[in-house]
């Protein structure tokens, strides 16, 4: 199972990107899909989170702001990231509970980078 992330860059304050994650290999479903992020010296810490069913949670810090979607179908994630501050600044992970034929594991993206300045 391998989960690939695009969508990162470069923008101003104010500004809007999306990111997208994708999962292929050999899944039976997905659990919860998510994004973490990580800042220079800090910890990583969750974004969001998405149920199978749709249901969410996302950080104090990014409500109002951002919204996730998933297509089941697809096994595809999805963060439209608008109003973006200095402080979104990160690599942006991926996170996928994957069910497999060998069981139930966390797989994660390979990150990418959201820079947001002036």
């Amino acid at each position: 199972v391998q989960l690939q992330a695009s969508g990162g860059g470069l923008v101003q304050p104010g500004g809007s990107l999306t990111l997208s994650c994708a999962a292929s290999g050999i899944i039976v479903s997905i659990n919860d899909m998510g994004w973490y992020r990580q800042a220079p010296g800090k910890q990583r810490e969750l974004v969001v989170r998405i149920t199978s069913g749709g249901s969410t949670n996302y950080a104090d810090s990014v409500k109002g702001r951002f919204t996730i979607s998933r297509d089941n179908a697809k096994n595809t994630v999805t963060l439209q990231m608008n109003s973006l501050k200095f402080e979104d600044t990160a690599v942006y992970y991926c996170n996928a509970k994957v069910v497999a034929p060998w069981g139930v594991r966390d797989y994660w993206g390979q990150g990418t980078q959201v820079t947001v300045s002036s």
